[in-house]
């Protein structure tokens, strides 16, 4: 199965990049999943957690707001503010 391209961007730097499985993000309008051939769309994002899944591997990032830009092979998730958590 082909991997998704994520991009997880703060202010200060970028947090996280590579290929996963799957990205779940708290949308404006609710929370939202995504896998590698999603349709493309922008949306704003609220404060919440991001959720990033690789095989096993499960990584949780809290943001605080931002945007997120979507495309068939990747997605760009640009937050005000973000940290892993612990």
């Amino acid at each position: 199965m082909a991997k998704l391209r994520f991009s997880l961007v703060a202010p200060e730097r970028e947090l996280f990049a590579g290929d996963v499985d799957q990205v779940d993000a708290p949308g404006a309008e609710g929370d939202f999943g995504v896998f590698f051939g999603h349709e493309p769309f922008m949306t704003t994002l609220r404060a919440g957690q991001v959720i990033i899944r690789d095989g096993a591997t499960r990584r949780v990032f809290d943001i605080k707001g931002g945007f997120a830009d979507v495309t068939p092979e990747s997605f760009t998730l640009l937050a005000e503010h973000a940290v892993e958590a612990a």
